[in-house]
Parts: structure tokens; C-alpha cells; sequence
């Protein structure tokens, strides 16, 4: 029985429905995002949160790439501000290379639906331990409960199934081989013709502290499903959920008579990172990084590499008119207080104009305007049912005292930040959301991410220096989300064609249940690759034919 064989049938109509998504980009999830016992089995939550509690303290074991040169782990629960005890192989960089160049042959010659399917088949594999990624999600970055187990399981899911369905796809887009024919007048000139979709070589993937495997998957995918091998090489303090996607990926290489090599984890040292080591090693041909701009700008200033990242960036909300600002004022709240604001669409400048906002016709005074925001930050803070669950944990120390240590000449307080009680963890690293406003004069204070919770009033002559100032931030500076608020369809025309020139993309009018910080697999481009927060997309098809080149054949036919 050929096993790859019948694994492409068993997914052919999943990657058929994947790439019929991504023209549609209507919704589409092959991953249910809800963890509900009937969904995923009564007794799901309780195994993954037992699973995870056998990792601590342990050495993790499941990774299939040979004898490792010693063991490292550096993992910290942001809830219980205590080391997790676990810890992984660690391979000398030239060995994770040298690996992947020997096993490079065997996946680059894989039929493209061949590995498709069997990385397909990985994200089943995945999926039967959503809990368990879910729980080291959260003693890894600090999310609370419910985002650890969308983001880190069937949204990272969806998005490494959007990069594998994009690969598929185009790598499929041409005929494999043809008849060409061309009239001579008496005679015709008759070629047979082939082609290949040639991958680049070994792949590199960064991957960061706060999302470990939703902002790691796509790229680690995309290179796979165009034939590149991949080594994967985590935060240092984020590194378990990712692991276990890694062992995953294995288990289904071997089963499938394949190299567990094909996709590497590499760990750092305890004593030294290897980042820079794996991407300046020349055998090393694609590298996609998530993280803060000055190591993002070395990654990109490297010679001989293809690169993809997501860097930091400044996002703005526009504040001009709408219906209903209590409405507006909680949406904004809780965007500011999602996961503490870590999240790298979280929006940092409020631009408001010193004449107010236009409410139902009426108009609101600015000073009414920022304490109504206030109000609604404090709220859902304060609450006991909802606060930590929506803030959950800081996942770095520094950026904890970045919040309390944040000071702008010039500035006014509008709120002090404060710590948020969790009920269950007594000891987790808390900061609720700060506000400081910021004179429109003072743009260097404003012009840089400030990480975490931290949320900055600016106030304007008008909406048209608030659109310049969002889009001259974008452009400089980089942006990855935009949120705008306004009944007046000749400015929300002005603010998509400023803000689209600026390469950032605007979600307009949220109230209720969806917020600016979110992205759907299938439907929106995460990041844009048009402004300075990062020069690639999650997933246009830039993102993957970047990965690969065409290589054609041809000879005379008889």
C-alpha cells in the first residue's frame, strides 16, 4: 500500500476547499475555533492541562533529529513567575544545516500534492493536541486561557493550512510538461517542453516570544510546501508550543518513510543565542522573522537571503464621528486591554480633535471624549469576571517596567496603570492599561511601538491632521493595523486612500464583537508588506513564490 498516495486522497478535498477560500475570501475554518466538549471530547481540556504538567521539569523528548549536543531550556511561566523546568536538545548550528542539506533531495522531489497532503495530515496531528499547546501557550507568553487555545491551535492551524493551500496552489498553476508547436509555413517547429518548480534551499524560521506558533507556522509552511527544509528556531522563552508542532511534523515524516530532519527545532543555548549563526550561515536561503525592527533590519540587510518579516510598528485609531460612543468607547477598550496590549495589531495612538467627536449629530467635547475612553478601560480592568481573562499576563518583565517606568515630557496622565487579580494564579506578572496624553507637537514620543499596555490620547487641530499624522506614521515608521470612526463617507474615502498609500490596512466602524486586533485566515492579509512593520504578508501569493523558481526544459520532437 502506498501510505503517501493515500494521504493525498484522504486531503485532496480539504486543500480543494482551502484554495477555493483563499479566492472567496469569505470565511473559512477548517479548525473549529470553540473549545467545547462536544467539538473536541469531554475529557480534551483535562488531558491537554495533564500533558502539559508532564512537560515540567522534564527534558522534552519527542523531537526526531539525532543525537543532540546537550540539553537548554530558559522557559518562564509569565502566572507563576516560576521556571517551567523543561528542558530541550540543543544542536550546534552547523549540524541543523548540515542536517537539512542532506535531507533536502529527498522533500524537494515529493510531488507538490504529495507534500501538501502529508503537511496536511501534520495539522490532524495538531489538532488532537490543541489543549495541550494551549496550556503552554499560556505559561509560555502569558495569554490568557481562551487566546492561548485559539491563537496558538485552530487559528494557527487555519493560517499554516492558508500557506500550504497557497503553495499547492501555486506551484500547480502551470503544466507540468506540453507540446509546443509553432508554424513555419511549409513545417512547424515542435518542442516538448517541462517544468519544475525548483525550492531555494534550507529555510529559516524566527519566531517570537508573545505568538509562537500562529506567527511561526505560516512561514515555516509555506517553505515546506515548496520543497525547502526548515529549521525552526523559537524565542527562547516561548519554545514548547511550537515543539510539539515540530514533533508532530515528525511523526509524520517517519510514518511516510521520510527524514524527521525535513523540519528541524533549534533551540538556543543557555548561554548564547544562535540566531545570527543559522542566518548568516550561506547554505541558509530563506529566512521569515517575527520581532522587533533592529534585528528585523539585520535579518533584511543580509546578503543572499530571501526574507520575510513582521517588525514592530506604530498603530493609530482615527476618532471623527459615529453613532453611539459608549459602544465605540468598550470596542476600543478592549482593544487596548487584549492581552495587555502585546498583541502586535493592538492600537497604541488615539487621534482625537481638540473640537470633540460628532455622536449622533451632536458634538462631544474632547475632554468627554477621553474620559468616556477611560472609563471603559477602567471598567473592564476592574472587572473580576472578565479582566483577567481579557489582559491575562505580561509576558516579559521589561515590559512591565516599561509601563511603569513610562514617562513623556510634557504629557498628562489620564490613567495610571494598576495590576489586574487573577483569582487562580496569585503570583502572575499583572499591568492593566495606561493612558497618557500627548501633545500632536511631540511626534518623536509618539512615533515608536511602546510595547505593552500602553495607550497614548493625541489631540488634533482636526480629522485632517489626524489622518496625516496616522499616515505619515505608517509610512515612516510602519503600521500594521488602522482603526477609523466616522459617518461621513467623504472622509472614510480620505482615510482609505491615505492609509492604503501608507500600506496599512483599516477596519472601520467596529463595535461589538470584532475588533481591529483581529485577522482571519483566509479573508485578511496579515500585515501588508508595504510599509516599514515588515515586507511580507500572511498569505498573498508573494509569500510563497518568493520560495521557489521556475526551471524550464525543452527539446525538439521528431
Amino acid at each position: 500500500m502506498n501510505t503517501t498516495t493515500d494521504t493525498t486522497q484522504k486531503h485532496q478535498a480539504t486543500l480543494d476547499a482551502a484554495v477555493e477560500a483563499l479566492h472567496g475570501r469569505t470565511f473559512f475554518a477548517a479548525f473549529p475555533e470553540n473549545p467545547s466538549p462536544e467539538i473536541y471530547g469531554a475529557d480534551a481540556d483535562k488531558e491537554g492541562r495533564a500533558s502539559f504538567k508532564a512537560h515540567r521539569d522534564q527534558r522534552f523528548t519527542e523531537l526526531q533529529q539525532g543525537e543532540p549536543a546537550g540539553w537548554a531550556g530558559q522557559e518562564e511561566s509569565p502566572y507563576e513567575q516560576a521556571s517551567l523546568g523543561i528542558e530541550y536538545p540543543y544542536y550546534n548550528p552547523e549540524t541543523l544545516v548540515a542536517n537539512a542539506q542532506e535531507v533536502f533531495g529527498q522533500w524537494r522531489k515529493l510531488k507538490t500534492a504529495d507534500r501538501a497532503a502529508l503537511l496536511t495530515e501534520t495539522l490532524e496531528g495538531m489538532k488532537e493536541r490543541f489543549f495541550e499547546i494551549a496550556y503552554a501557550t499560556m505559561h509560555t507568553t502569558g495569554q490568557a486561557y481562551m487566546m492561548s487555545f485559539q491563537a496558538s491551535g485552530p487559528h494557527a492551524a487555519d493560517r499554516a493550512l492558508e500557506a500550504i493551500a497557497a503553495g499547492y496552489e501555486e506551484q500547480t498553476r502551470f503544466p507540468e510538461e506540453t507540446r509546443w508547436e509553432k508554424p513555419m509555413g511549409k513545417y512547424s517547429i515542435t518542442l516538448h517542453k517541462t517544468w519544475r518548480a525548483v525550492p531555494k534551499g534550507v529555510a529559516l524560521v524566527i519566531g517570537c516570544s508573545t505568538f509562537p506558533t500562529w506567527n511561526t507556522v505560516p512561514g515555516m509552511y509555506a517553505s515546506l510546501v515548496t520543497g525547502n527544509p526548515v529549521i525552526i528556531k523559537p524565542h527562547p522563552k516561548a519554545v514548547l508550543p511550537i515543539a510539539i508542532v515540530v514533533a508532530e511534523v515528525q511523526k509524520v515524516l517517519v510514518a511516510h518513510g521520510l527524514d524527521p530532519r525535513i523540519c528541524q527545532l533549534a533551540v538556543d543555548a543557555n548561554d548564547h543565542l544562535i540566531a545570527k549563526e543559522l542566518a548568516e550561515n550561506p547554505a541558509v536561503k530563506l529566512i521569515d522573522y517575527t520581532g522587533g525592527s533592529a534585528f528585523g533590519e539585520y535579518i533584511e540587510g543580509l546578503k543572499g537571503k530571501t526574507v520575510f518579516t513582521e517588525k514592530t510598528g506604530v498603530n493609530s485609531i482615527i476618532l471623527d464621528s459615529c453613532d453611539d460612543l459608549d459602544k465605540v468607547a468598550q470596542n476600543l477598550a478592549f482593544s487596548v486591554s487584549l492581552y495587555s496590549g502585546q498583541m502586535c495589531t493592538a492600537p497604541q495612538n488615539f487621534f482625537i480633535p481638540e473640537s470633540g467627536v460628532k455622536v449622533a449629530g451632536e458634538l462631544v467635547p474632547y475632554e468627554d471624549v477621553v474620559q468616556k475612553l477611560a472609563a471603559a478601560v477602567t471598567s473592564l480592568a476592574q472587572n473580576p469576571k472578565a479582566g483577567p481573562h481579557v489582559l491575562g499576563a505580561i509576558q516579559s518583565a521589561a515590559t512591565q517596567e516599561r509601563v511603569r517606568d513610562l514617562a513623556l515630557e510634557g504629557s498628562r496622565s489620564v490613567l495610571a496603570h494598576g495590576t489586574i487579580e487573577n483569582p487562580v494564579f496569585q503570583n502572575a506578572r499583572t499591568c492593566s492599561t495606561s493612558i497618557q496624553e500627548v501633545d500632536a507637537s511631540r511626534v518623536e514620543q509618539f512615533s515608536q511601538e511602546l510595547f505593552g499596555p500602553i495607550m497614548l490620547v493625541i489631540k488634533t487641530r482636526d480629522t485632517q491632521e489626524s489622518i496625516r499624522l496616522a499616515a505619515d506614521l505608517a509610512r515612516e515608521h510602519g503600521a500594521i493595523s488602522c482603526g477609523a470612526y466616522t459617518t461621513d463617507s467623504a472622509v472614510k474615502e480620505q482615510i482609505m486612500d491615505e492609509m492604503s498609500l501608507a500600506g496599512t490596512p483599516v477596519s472601520f466602524n467596529l463595535t461589538g464583537g470584532i475588533y481591529v486586533n483581529q485577522n482571519a485566515g483566509f479573508s485578511d492579509f496579515h500585515v501588508t508588506g508595504g510599509n516599514p512593520a515588515g515586507n511580507a504578508s500572511f498569505t498573498n501569493p508573494e509569500f510563497v513564490i518568493k520560495r521557489f523558481t521556475w526551471v524550464g526544459f525543452r527539446e525538439p520532437i521528431a
